[in-house]
């Protein structure tokens, strides 16, 4: 659905610095259809920008971007029918009704006319927004600004999702009820292209991700692989029933069992083995007389492999 091709873009500086800042640097990047793709990093890491390129709002200095195998630079009028983008910022006419502002973009968009009332209706049934119709924009809480963002986005049915950051400013539940649309999207067959700051929320709804640092990719592939490439920990807690068996010492002198701190009744541990090697290592435990009552496992989230990445821990 997307495909970056040593894609850079570059801004000059203000008078009086000399050179040039490079927000994006010779980005590859394929996103398959189908996909909920996150583009993570710190503010300024050139996600932002580009998510613009990928929307023909902004061209490369270099490089060349298609969506749905049209070239953004070359055939941008196409390129938008596939497309609906949400920005982090954008533009609400406080002064209209919801059902005003969706026919509003409907027409935007060139749909045919006489399919509108009906598109537009779908539409915010299809975003919970049934019981705002005839409100005015200006009375929408930001959960429901967000919402009516989305039902912008979709009205003219596009396969390719782009948001920048849709969960910022919203509160717990709203953030909830934006993973649920998302979700329900993709399985009606949208491909969504999404940032966030949020990383435990990309970690639940996205398919794949990539990793953005200093306008370069450090990262990028299905979850899994990323963090497994990214040397992610795997952290266990096991839990004796009673004393009477040295669980720590007995850990280490297992292959691969390391980083041992012993409390009490319990050990945590990192083990780097499967899930079939670690069921193997609690019944040698047991067996050799530990009264285990419990285990758990605990792996590495992606903010904390973030973290990583950007203090330079990973590269």
């Amino acid at each position: 659905m997307i495909r970056l091709e040593n894609v850079t873009k570059e801004y000059d500086l203000p008078p009086g610095q000399p050179g040039q800042l490079v927000a994006a640097d010779r980005l590859s990047l394929e996103v398959p259809a189908g996909e909920v793709f996150g583009l993570v990093g710190p503010n300024g890491a050139g996600k932002t920008t580009t998510l613009k390129m990928i929307c023909g709002l902004m061209l490369p200095t270099a490089g060349r971007i298609t969506v749905n195998n049209l070239d953004v630079e070359q055939e941008p009028e196409e390129v938008q029918q596939y497309i609906g983008y949400l920005a982090d910022f954008f533009s609400v006419y406080d002064d209209l009704k919801v059902w005003e502002y969706v026919d509003y973009f409907a027409r935007a968009y060139k749909l045919e006319p006489s399919k509108i009332p009906a598109r537009v209706r779908e539409v915010i049934g299809v975003l919970g927004l049934e019981s705002k119709y005839d409100a005015f924009v200006a009375g929408l809480s930001r959960g429901m600004k967000q919402r009516l963002g989305l039902a912008r986005a979709i009205v003219h049915d596009p396969p390719l999702l782009v948001l920048d950051e849709p969960a910022s400013g919203l509160d717990p539940k709203a953030r909830l009820e934006l993973k649920d649309l998302i979700r329900r999207l993709n399985r009606d067959g949208k491909t969504v292209f999404i940032t966030s700051h949020v990383l435990s929320d990309l970690e639940e709804i996205c398919t794949s991700l990539a990793i953005m640092e200093k306008g370069r990719l450090v990262r990028r592939g299905k979850i899994s692989d990323v963090m497994r490439g990214a040397g992610v920990t795997k952290r266990v807690r096991m839990r004796l029933a009673a004393p009477g068996f040295a669980l720590g010492r007995w850990l280490a002198a297992r292959p691969g069992v390391s980083e041992i701190k012993e409390a009490g009744l319990e050990a945590e541990f990192v083990f780097p083995g499967t899930e079939a090697e670690l069921a193997v290592l609690v019944r040698d435990a047991v067996t050799a007389g530990a009264l285990l009552c419990g285990v758990e496992e605990k792996v590495e989230t992606l903010e904390a492999l973030f973290s990583r990445l950007s203090s330079g821990e990973v590269m």
